[in-house]
């Protein structure tokens, strides 16, 4: 088990998170067939030991669509952003005057960028590939910013108020540039 995974779970022990089995390789195989995604390393190695319960978890044995939904959430905020806020970064080039056409880029060029999977409550990991000790998100539509270094970081910024002072080891394109104040 990894250092970061084992810390992980301690915080969550010392948190008082209720906690459920983890998920066998099978289940967490399942998971990300019918999700189209692979979770990272630690994502992986933490549910396969423990998964927590409770309001603002992910159920992955829950509600297909309502896991759907938390999947859709990062994208989706970006989206509203794009339509409703003026977003757009420069990297996509010329805005299109239009907003349908906006959000068609838009929603285009998300799809070229790493899925992020939901945590806990707005709180995101990205998928594989991804490598371990990845960068959680706390993601409100394009407002993304870096809320714990690697998954224990996380937890102990989330559960206890203790500052995760280290700087990711991990960037993830564009919802790091997000959360490094970039509009790329």
């Amino acid at each position: 088990m990894s250092s970061i995974v084992e810390t992980a779970i301690e915080v969550l022990y010392a948190a008082k998170v209720p906690l459920a089995a983890g998920l066998s390789p099978w289940r967490i195989e399942k998971i990300e067939d019918r999700f189209s995604f692979e979770f990272s390393p630690d994502h992986a190695q933490f549910l396969s030991l423990a998964m927590p319960i409770g309001p603002e978890w992910v159920d992955w044995l829950g509600d297909a669509s309502g896991i759907q939904k938390r999947l859709d959430w990062p994208r989706d905020g970006v989206l509203f952003d794009v339509r409703e806020n003026a977003f757009w970064p420069e990297r996509w080039g010329e805005r299109p005057p239009d907003v349908r056409e906006a959000v068609q880029t838009a929603r285009e060029q998300l799809g070229a960028v790493a899925t992020l999977i939901p945590i806990y409550s707005h709180r995101f990991m990205p998928a594989a590939p991804a490598p371990a000790g990845s960068p959680v998100f706390s993601v409100h539509q394009a407002d993304v910013i870096y809320y714990g270094s690697d998954l224990a970081a996380y937890f102990q910024s989330e559960f206890f108020n203790i500052p995760d002072r280290k700087l990711p080891s991990h960037h993830v394109d564009f919802w790091s540039e997000l959360a490094e104040g970039q509009w790329i």
